[in-house]
């Protein structure tokens, strides 16, 4: 085939179009259909296959494409109710903006259940139709956009599993609306949509009768393998891990350990996989409720097994004590009398549920009378509001912890559909005024009065039943838990909501245990909708059966949110997601809910924004914000004050209860706590803050230096060469090159000389300078490792040296230092001087590209070129408040192409214009969403290349500037691109 200009071909189509897509699409189409290496300057467009792997969920793909088009149809066998909950805060959106929708699917194989359909009725300003045509088995999701059309087409049907789990193959093409693909397309839709059969109740209703009749000829069983016993219980993988540790304590001669495990992750089980391994004589579990009891005794039958009558229960109703596995309730177990009646050492293990009430007395009594050979606790919330250290009790030894995020991406929880919904509006601002005033507890007990009138209004409470009729639930009943407020809000709201149809009763903690028994078994047998409480249902309570949780409260603790939350995520037979409402008000903590939502603890706002914008999925659970709650929790965002030193002192004390003494920085790793270079760096270094804590800690004004160069450079593990060296230095101060070479060629590091280089300037502190911040004698001016070249070695500066050998305060600060840098390396891949997708400041950018001295970013700008690198640094959003001359305009034209502009008062002809293009520099992309809250943080998007032709020369001001394109050798990451650019 003979060569030609695939540009030229581009170039003579363009002009005859004046119109930006075309311009696009035809750039794409010659990228991806002829020559992936044309040189063009959009590629948006082209083709793309998603098949939920890494970086292309078919799901977030349709959710972009539907938030961006004008009108859509899905053409689609199989839907699922799941599927649907996800997208009705979406489509409730485009039809608030005006946007149709159409669904044409089948009844092939009964697939679709009835409720499926009655769940598409909701669906507003989308029309539903039913294809009328043997073996409808299309997949295909068509978005028409401003002059052409985006069609997702594949194996990938309406589902959870086609659309975020499985293995798919979906091709997504784009084509001007006068493309014959798009003709073909729309030509078999329309055919088939103009014969269906429209979607209404009386076609329900048929349905629902022929789908009990076949719906069994056509439900494939699950094949078993008859050779295996199903009975027969198998610990998950995270259950082994917990096992394995809890061996690991027994060995080590610990008497007391702890498990941290999230509701409905199988703790239950988990303990009796443990009292199976350790095979003890004589076993007793304790609880506070008899129920319970039951449970965890039919639990341990079914794992460890044997004779039915080593079982018993020792409760007010039963005094099994001589059997093997004794299942006994705290209340009786605790009164001296049946005490006396076993020996003190009669059980040699000894499991206690719910462990975070062991501070109670009759607890108490219990664990000083008995002396097992082991304890084990087991508990989703051991962080108390009282002073009672469930963590000194236990020796600190924790096991085992499963958090949130882990246990659902592991499928041992029930996934949740999160929806945050602007909270009712009273058209009297007067009366929405006092509700904030009231939601944030800054009103008089008077006019609370009056606004729990309000809150359970008429008006309001309509209202909230619209949402949750809309957003719904999964299975055949509702089995809700309304959270709000307050007691007497809690009594109001159920009273109004039983009058208007929905009977609910309201539960608080002066409640009595055989009414809350009574109501929960009322919940569970469907004669209520809802139970509406205040505080009584964060933990401990098991109803497996809720399938809706609204949150009609402010949020004060992650802790309680995530404990709330809990409450719902139970696996229950027919229960395939709980539906999560959250109706957002103007509360002043409403950053608490991203934060919760993905049990981030950094506490970075950067971190909360990225969650709200980019509503991250976790597993298969999903997050959505309707667009005035984003705005709400936006405006918190910006309020509240992350780092105060209230709240670290608050994070601080409850890493310190945890493990009984000084916190090192490991601890808040180790606890998925707040990040340590936060608190490292409040007050230079953690000494510093240490002190400001109330801690005693001895060093001198030398080794405060020291250990700020450590803590301020080297912390944040992104590059670990330094840490290394710094390592192997704390234990013999003079040190081979070739022994700190096979450590780094150990650990994959690159070892250029240029990177070993760079490390000697910065540990001798050549890197930086006297004048800029922060300078030498910020970092004690003294060099912290010096390079003999005649002897090959490094060597640790004496007085560094000494202090470790000496001072107990500073080598543990040391070493402590070194050890969470190198944990915190792990982010970062070693074999590359920046990792995509994580932040740097200009700072780090500078040591990492192994510069010859930290330029200052006054110096820097937009841009800097050393010997090798140009590494660029865009701000997406340019403040208002800086000088016009600087404000940009770089943007990107696809997820892979930058527009860029040069510093002011460049040409082409500039020198370091030129250095874009004579292709000697490897260029890096740096870039941050903007700079609120002073964010000094940019993300790394790879390297790129400058497009070759696209640099213009233009004006700005009256001053030349040099506008161009630059394509990235990787595409930027969806969430990413769509937080950066929103």
């Amino acid at each position: 085939m003979a060569n030609f200009d695939y540009n030229q071909l581009l170039n003579k189509n363009i002009n005859n179009h004046d119109n930006t897509v075309v311009s696009e699409l035809y750039g794409s189409l010659l990228n991806g259909y002829m020559n992936q290496k044309t040189v063009i300057n959009n590629d948006q467009l082209g083709p793309r296959l998603l098949n939920n792997q890494e970086g292309s969920l078919i799901w977030e793909q349709i959710k972009h494409e539907l938030l961006t088009c004008d009108s859509y149809t899905f053409a689609v066998a199989f839907i699922t109710d799941p599927m649907i909950s996800n997208l009705k805060p979406i489509f409730k959106d485009l039809s608030q903006k005006g946007v149709r929708g159409r669904i044409l699917t089948s009844t092939y194989l009964y697939f679709n259940r009835p409720v499926v359909f009655q769940e598409l009725l909701k669906l507003p300003n989308v029309e539903v139709k039913i294809a009328d045509v043997d073996g409808f088995h299309q997949k295909g999701y068509i978005f028409q956009h401003q002059g052409y059309q985006t069609i997702i087409i594949g194996s990938a049907n309406l589902t959870t599993n086609a659309l975020m789990r499985n293995y798919e193959w979906s091709l997504q093409i784009n084509s001007l609306d006068g493309g014959d693909i798009v003709d073909q397309v729309s030509s078999n839709v329309e055919s088939e949509w103009n014969n269906a059969t429209g979607l209404t109740r009386q076609w329900i209703a048929k349905y629902e009768n022929l789908y009990k009749k076949n719906k069994n000829k056509f439900i494939l069983k699950p094949q078993t393998n008859h050779h295996e016993d199903e009975s027969i219980i198998k610990p998950n993988q995270m259950q082994k891990d917990a096992i394995k540790q809890l061996r690991l304590l027994r060995k080590e001669g610990k008497q007391r350990g702890l498990i941290i495990s999230a509701t409905g992750t199988g703790k239950t089980y988990l303990g009796a996989f443990d009292v199976k391994a350790a095979k003890p004589k004589k076993m007793l579990f304790l609880a506070h409720r008899e129920q319970i009891l039951k449970k965890s005794r039919d639990s341990f039958y079914k794992v460890i097994g044997g004779q039915k009558e080593n079982y018993g229960l020792y409760t007010g109703n039963s005094r099994d004590k001589d059997v093997k596995y004794v299942f006994a309730t705290v209340q009786t177990l605790s009164k001296i009398e049946h005490l006396s009646l076993f020996d003190q050492d009669e059980f040699d293990y000894i499991l206690i549920d719910e462990v975070h009430h062991v501070g109670a007395e009759t607890y108490q009594r219990i664990m000083n009378y008995f002396h097992p050979k082991f304890y084990l606790g087991m508990t989703a919330t051991p962080d108390r509001n009282d002073d009672f250290n469930v963590f000194k009790l236990f020796d600190y030894n924790i096991a085992y912890e499963i958090r949130l995020p882990k246990a659902l991406e592991e499928d041992m929880l029930c996934p949740f559909h999160y929806v945050g919904i602007s909270d009712y509006e009273f058209q009297d601002s007067q009366i929405n005024q006092e509700i904030d005033q009231y939601n944030n507890e800054t009103i008089s007990q008077k006019n609370a009065r009056q606004v729990v009138k309000y809150l359970s209004s008429k008006e309001r409470v309509q209202y909230i039943l619209e949402q949750t009729n809309y957003y719904g639930y999964s299975g055949d009943t509702l089995h809700g838990l309304i959270f709000c407020s307050g007691v007497s809000e809690a009594t109001s709201l159920a009273k109004e909501l039983t009058r208007q149809g929905y009977p609910s009763k309201a539960l608080s903690g002066a409640d009595s245990e055989s009414k809350r028994s009574q109501v929960i078994d009322d919940l569970e047998n469907g004669i209520i909708k809802y139970i509406v409480t205040v505080d009584i249902f964060n933990e401990g309570i098991d109803i497996p059966c809720i399938n809706q949780v609204v949150f009609l409260r402010n949020t004060n603790s992650n802790i309680v949110y995530i404990q709330q939350l809990g409450r719902g995520l139970r696996k229950f037979e027919g229960k395939e997601y709980v539906e999560i409402l959250d109706f957002i008000g103007n509360y002043k903590n409403n950053y608490i809910v991203p934060i919760s939502l993905t049990d981030d603890s950094s506490y970075s706002k950067d971190s909360a924004r990225e969650t709200t914008n980019m509503e991250p999925t976790i597993g298969i659970s999903t997050i959505y914000f309707e667009r005035v709650a984003k705005e709400k929790i936006f405006a918190s965002i910006r309020q509240a004050k992350f780092d105060s030193m209230h709240n670290l002192r608050t994070v601080y004390k409850e890493i310190k209860k945890r493990v009984g003494r000084i916190p090192l920085l490991q601890d808040f790793i180790r606890f998925n706590s707040i990040d340590p270079v936060i608190l490292a760096n409040k007050e230079n270094n953690y000494a510093n803050f240490l002190n400001k804590m109330g801690e005693d800690i001895n060093i001198s004004n030398y080794e405060n230096k020291v250990l700020t160069f450590l803590n301020v450079e080297l912390l944040n593990g992104k590059r670990r060469h330094e840490l290394l060296l710094l390592e192997l230095l704390t234990h013999h101060p003079e040190i081979k090159s070739q022994e700190f070479a096979k450590v780094l060629n150990e650990n994959h590091c690159l070892s250029n000389p240029e990177v070993i280089d760079s490390v000697r300037r910065v540990l001798n502190l050549t890197f930086y300078s006297q004048n800029a911040s922060p300078s030498r004698k910020d970092y004690g001016e003294q060099p912290i490792v010096t390079w003999d070249d005649q002897h090959k070695q490094y060597q640790l500066n004496l007085n560094i040296w000494n202090s470790i050998q000496k001072n107990d305060d500073f080598r543990t600060l040391w070493i402590d230092s070194i050890k969470t840098g190198l944990y915190r390396s792990k982010k970062y891949q070693p074999d590359k001087i920046f990792t995509i997708d994580k932040k740097y400041t200009r700072k780090d950018v500078m040591r990492l590209s192994n510069n010859s001295t930290n330029v200052t970013a006054q110096n820097i700008g937009g841009y800097y070129f050393n010997d090798k690198y140009g590494m660029i640094f865009v701000t997406y959003k340019k403040s208002e408040n800086i000088s016009k001359s600087i404000q940009y305009e770089d943007r990107f034209l696809s997820d892979r192409i930058l527009h860029f502009y040069s510093k002011n008062n460049r040409k082409l002809t500039s020198k370091e214009v030129q250095k874009f293009f004579d292709g000697k520099y490897q260029l890096l992309l740096f870039m941050k969403k903007s700079d609120a809250d002073n964010n000094k943080n940019f993300y790394y998007l790879g390297t790129c290349q400058y497009l070759e032709s696209s640099a213009q020369q233009e004006l700005r001001d009256g001053k030349p500037i040099v506008s161009m394109n630059l394509r990235l050798d990787q595409r930027v990451k969806y969430h990413l691109y769509h937080f950066l650019t929103d």
